[in-house]
């Protein structure tokens, strides 16, 4: 879908590898080693058919790689898009390794993708395809809690997560461990509670690190921390909203955002969730009441701000219009939204680049405390909530007591409070974020 200067077609499993052997290069492993590294263990391609709703059959082409199984189990999202390719998930499966090793979260890289255009296919017909889709790779043993746990990607959600969790129950029934088969389940179905904001949230946690780095932000010519900052979010689904979300809510301002149909430019400010609604009433980020349309999606890229958040889709910034991005920092929230080439332009321009690989792994790691949910089946939180609060009151009223003082309300609430699973998973995420 988009060739190099060299009119070969562009490859994102070659780009992946061409970035792993310029890392290599500063590494003391041996050559053999590296290359079994970067090569993808198993590659399942299958074609299933389908019987839509009209009574055609279709048949359906489908992947599931395994990147790596040094850790187990794999780990990684199910895609439904047109575009979906054997070298797209190839790539998308080494990424997920890299990014569990760098977060520090025992998985493999695994990834999974079905060529589907999801609007295209009533829910009846999604249903049939995943169901299916999942009974084909139990079959292949290339699903379960202990070998492989798929999660949501581009085109899929929480509805698609529980049709999985669903067929892999009822293939294996009594399984003690089956709900932790599949991760970014509907909190009903054994999912946890923070899933959904995870990679939003651990994006904003990320580059709030980085603009608390003295020196960073003095190269830059940018103050400490988010607050103040001027904020472009190419993507509006589950990632670009909750990063938009969280950059607005501690202060920053997401001056414009991207999405297919077209982008938009408000300069004191867009809210996220009132540019949703307007969406769903209208089917098109476009005409947002107090916003200006920009010409293309891509301007969007060009505009003067200080952050810039590609959360779409792969290779949106590449040799042709790196050289007009003006952002000084590009948080990489998608999954490989800048080519190698890119890459090359801003580290000559001084541009920092924070990478998708660590950036957007605030998904997996959520993905793995719902994992050890399912298998240590107790929700976070529920034997410790109320000990916690229990303690917290009697220390703060020992402490009023002794002090002849009260604590205000809020602090008081503030206090008492016992972590809830959303706390602690938030709590683990932050801590996670930082760490790398």
């Amino acid at each position: 879908n988009c060739t190099s200067m060299s009119n070969q077609p562009y490859s994102f499993f070659q780009s992946v590898e061409k970035s792993f052997d310029k890392a290599a290069r500063f590494t003391k492993w041996e050559k053999g080693l590296l290359e079994q590294i970067k090569a993808c263990n198993s590659i399942y391609s299958m074609r299933f058919p389908v019987k839509m709703d009209d009574g055609r059959i279709e048949v359906i082409e489908a992947y599931r790689v395994q990147h790596s199984q040094h850790k187990t189990p794999c780990k990684g999202g199910i895609r439904f898009s047109n575009e979906v390719n054997q070298d797209e998930v190839m790539a998308l499966a080494s990424l997920m390794t890299y990014k569990c090793a760098i977060v520090n979260v025992p998985f493999g890289g695994g990834k999974g993708g079905i060529k589907i255009d999801p609007r295209k296919h009533s829910p009846y017909e999604l249903e049939k395809i995943t169901r299916r889709y999942t009974s084909e790779l139990v079959k292949k043993n290339f699903i379960g809690p202990g070998i492989d746990v798929p999660a949501p990607d581009y085109g899929t959600g929480e509805r698609e997560m529980a049709w999985i969790v669903d067929t892999y129950q009822s293939l294996k029934p009594g399984e003690i461990d089956s709900a932790g088969c599949v991760t970014g389940k509907p909190v009903s179905q054994g999912g946890v509670r923070g899933r959904k904001e995870a990679t939003g949230l651990g994006v904003f946690f990320g580059i709030r690190e980085v603009c608390n780095m003295p020196d960073v932000m003095k190269r830059l010519g940018l103050s400490l921390g988010v607050e103040g900052k001027s904020v472009v979010v190419q993507g509006l689904g589950n990632v670009g909203y909750h990063s938009a979300k969280f950059f607005r809510e501690h202060g920053a301002k997401v001056v414009a955002i991207a999405e297919f149909e077209g982008a938009i430019y408000k300069a004191e400010g867009i809210n996220e969730e009132e540019l949703f609604q307007h969406r769903k009433a209208t089917g098109s980020i476009l005409n947002f009441p107090g916003a200006t349309n920009l010409e293309s999606n891509g301007a969007a890229l060009e505009l003067e701000c200080d952050i810039l958040i590609p959360a779409a889709l792969e290779n949106v910034i590449n040799g042709q219009n790196a050289p007009r991005v003006k952002a000084k920092i590009i948080g990489e929230a998608a999954n490989g939204p800048l080519t190698p080439e890119a890459d090359e332009i801003f580290i000559k321009k001084g541009t920092l680049v924070v990478p998708d690989m660590y950036l957007n792994a605030g998904g997996v790691t959520v993905s793995y405390f719902e994992w050890l949910k399912n298998l240590s089946h107790v929700r976070y939180g529920r034997m410790e909530k109320r000990f916690t609060e229990n303690m917290n009151t009697h220390i703060l009223a020992q402490i009023e007591e002794l002090s002849n003082k009260k604590v205000n309300d809020k602090e008081r609430k503030l206090i008492m409070h016992g972590a809830d699973e959303v706390d602690l998973v938030h709590s683990g995420l932050e801590e996670t974020m930082i760490t790398a």
